[in-house]
């Protein structure tokens, strides 16, 4: 299957296989290789996954190994930085490839590490904005590393409400009440 002559389908995205590692989202139907993050946006994840822990079951945590399909004009399956799932999606999801697919209920929480660049910005502020709230997903975090800002939006009647915290503001979740974090902390993980 050639990559640039054709628009794939959902199912075609699902079973592709170029025979490398390459990370892929599916967007308007073409692949799009996700390149590595920065050192400092997998430290960022990778601290945020730690935190996470430290509140819901390890096994309900994600990070860059689950996709999720969702609706919209410029993508159909993304594939984010940090996710917590809830109990019911991990019993579906089970033992199969870590793909929610529509037909599934939403993860409870989303987290996004924007990459330096417009284009970077664009999709984790705006498009991805739009596709988890038209999917359900209650909780998205903006992670901001450039701007040093946290951004928590909460699903409010089908769209998301933003509260943005900085410096040392404690981070409110409406998902996760008992979170003892700041962004001052959250952006120097880097040693």
């Amino acid at each position: 299957m050639t990559i640039a002559s054709q628009k794939l389908t959902f199912e075609d995205y699902l079973n592709y296989d170029d025979g490398t590692d390459t990370q892929y989202e599916l967007v308007n139907g073409e692949l799009v290789p996700m390149p590595p993050e920065s050192r400092l946006n997998s430290q960022i994840a990778m601290f945020l996954v730690f935190e996470l822990a430290k509140l819901v079951p390890s096994y309900l945590i994600c990070h860059k190994d689950t996709e999720i399909e969702v609706s919209g004009r410029f993508a159909s399956a993304r594939l984010p930085d940090v996710m917590v799932l809830t109990e019911e999606l991990n019993t579906i999801l089970g033992n199969a490839r870590g793909t929610i697919t529509r037909d599934m209920p939403p993860p409870q929480l989303v987290v996004e590490v924007v990459s330096p660049g417009k284009d970077n910005e664009d999709r984790d502020y705006r498009y991805k904005r739009s596709e988890y709230a038209a999917r359900g997903i209650e909780e998205y975090w903006i992670v901001d590393p450039m701007r040093q800002m946290f951004t928590v939006l909460t699903l409010v009647d089908g769209l998301y409400e933003e509260q943005v915290f900085q410096d040392d503001e404690r981070i409110v979740s409406p998902t996760l009440p008992d979170l003892e974090l700041t962004t001052e902390r959250a952006m120097n993980v880097g040693g």
